[in-house]
């Protein structure tokens, strides 16, 4: 049996984007009776990107709430919180001391931080640059190895940590025998990637995003911010580059985005483009966001679904730390 493992970082909310790029693809995949699904809640790397403690925990509920909502099934999958798994921070410390400076000083993250105080001319290149920064791609890959991962689905921008995973598995492997499956990356050329409100890629950075759940009439007016041209009705519209074009092709099926194709060449009106978007989104979304309510409302059951998760993923993690630990020497003496 293989295993695929998703991570989820506890920041912000979720919006349209993440539904169709991230969440449905990783439920669907779920259900394949011949995979085991680690989905964890990435809340240890949420710190390198958020300074403030107080919108931890309102995240964390309303990303486990959202999957929830949307169909995951926690007794078929192992559903968990990257902190409740207190192996995974201790093998990324032991990995750090696998892992040569020189690998994380070619992190795309790093390396751009880096250029932006050049740019600046800051005296020293690190200058703000934290540790939690510089090490990403090492716990990122203690999260991997922790449950010898065979697949690990990301973006193209993560295609670069998953390759620093393996070497640090292979490195691992190489001085202490074979210990860790080295990973893959599983990375969908067809996964959509919406654009956000001002026609960039959708992005809580960026501000551009209309989050998942929002109320009817909320995600109605969110929907008529949506920037078009200045092409008239009956005027032929390319869909093509055109941000409610994209958004309705992730949520309706082929059949409903040919027929809306050929609209665009009839010269749709852009107001009732909208609008036909609006009740696709809504007809998707609307028995989950009651969902999601629920769960909302009931942070003590979705904090019991993510510790029975956690006790899941620990008896996994629990005796293969064990085994990891007796292969570096951190033995008992007698």
């Amino acid at each position: 049996m293989k295993t695929v493992l998703t991570g989820i970082t506890t920041t912000g909310t979720p919006h349209i984007g993440h539904y169709v790029g991230a969440i449905r693809p990783a439920i669907e995949a779920s259900r394949n009776t011949g995979i085991r699904s680690c989905l964890f809640l990435a809340d240890y790397h949420s710190l390198v990107k958020s300074g403030d403690p107080e919108r931890m925990a309102p995240s964390t509920l309303e990303i486990a709430a959202a999957w929830l909502a949307c169909g995951l099934d926690p007794e078929r999958v192992i559903f968990y919180r990257q902190s409740d798994v207190p192996e995974i921070m201790e093998l990324a410390w032991i990995l750090t001391c696998m892992t040569a400076k020189g690998l994380m000083n070619r992190a795309h993250a790093y390396k751009a931080a880096v250029a932006e105080n050049e740019a600046a001319e800051a005296r020293d290149p690190d200058q703000g640059i934290m540790m939690g920064l510089f090490s990403y791609p090492i716990l990122m890959t203690a999260d991997i190895l922790m449950f010898n991962a065979d697949i690990v689905p990301v973006g193209q921008d993560q295609k670069q940590h998953l390759e620093m995973a393996r070497d640090i598995a292979q490195r691992f492997n190489h001085h202490f025998g074979e210990t860790f499956v080295l990973p893959e990356a599983a990375i969908s050329e067809t996964t959509a990637v919406l654009p956000g409100l001002d026609g960039r890629k959708m992005s809580k950075s960026y501000g551009n995003t209309i989050p998942l759940f929002l109320p009817e009439k909320q995600l109605r007016k969110a929907v008529m911010k949506i920037k078009t041209d200045s092409l008239e009705p009956g005027q032929p519209k390319d869909p093509e580059g055109s941000i409610l074009f994209a958004i309705y092709a992730a949520y309706a099926t082929p059949a409903e985005t040919a027929a809306v194709r050929r609209r665009y060449a009839d010269g749709i009106a852009w107001g009732e483009m909208k609008q036909l978007l609006f009740e696709t989104l809504d007809k998707e979304l609307r028995g989950m966001r009651a969902e999601y309510e629920k769960l909302i409302a009931d942070p003590a059951h979705v904090e019991s679904v993510l510790r029975a998760g956690a006790a899941k993923a620990r008896k996994l993690s629990v005796p293969f730390l064990a085994d990891i630990r007796r292969r570096v020497g951190v033995r008992p003496l007698g």
